[in-house]
């Protein structure tokens, strides 16, 4: 597997606070990046849950919201074009265009152990947790005549302790974020059900 340490954690200019793509931008780049439509849903479901919880859960006002959205939109950007440097490319492209530097931080703070990059607030610590829990929860959704209509926390706990299920979903990484974070599991579980359901 390719190194994907980002080699640092300091990530765009303090000048460009608040600085977001436009909705349009935004996915525009999503379209033009991301030519799979299956992880165009899936950054698109991280997203609406991101969203979400900035709003329920942190009280957060449109533009961090916003925030928190673009974060989770732009987060696999590069996946499929550029595995090989995995984060690395959506984040100098965001830095290039003079990005918010917390959504750039919170991109690189997805996965620590892959890019070396420690999710600090409560944003990193969010799409950390949501990222793999929101895949596996929509494969386990999948696979269900009604999709999530009837869904219930139960069956995607006893999902998560089958290896076999979903198996490139790594129940380590899904650990190591709740233990981040205050709320328990099928908490979680049932908000990225809630909040991902809908999303096309």
């Amino acid at each position: 597997m390719a190194n994907l340490q980002l080699n640092r954690s300091v990530f765009g200019d303090p000048a460009n606070a608040g600085n977001l793509l436009s909705d349009e931008d935004a996915l525009q780049l999503l379209q033009e990046w991301v030519p799979n439509d299956r992880l165009q849903l899936h950054m698109k479901q991280v997203a609406a849950v991101m969203k979400a919880w900035a709003i329920q859960r942190t009280g957060a006002d449109e533009p961090t919201a916003r925030k928190w959205y673009q974060a989770g939109l732009l987060h696999d950007a590069d996946w499929e074009k550029y595995p090989n440097d995995h984060c690395r490319v959506i984040i100098e492209e965001l830095e290039r265009r003079n990005i918010d530097p917390e959504v750039i931080h919170c991109i690189a703070s997805h996965g620590p152990k892959y890019f070396g990059v420690e999710p600090e607030n409560t944003m990193d610590k969010m799409i950390y947790v949501f990222d793999e829990l929101s895949g596996f929860i929509h494969a386990s959704a999948l696979i269900r005549p009604a999709r999530y209509d009837g869904m219930d926390v139960k069956s995607v706990m006893k999902k998560l302790k089958t290896a076999s299920f979903a198996a490139q979903v790594s129940r380590d990484d899904i650990t190591d974020a709740l233990s981040r974070i205050d709320t328990p599991l099928e908490e979680i579980i049932q908000f990225v059900i809630d909040n991902q359901k809908d999303v096309q």
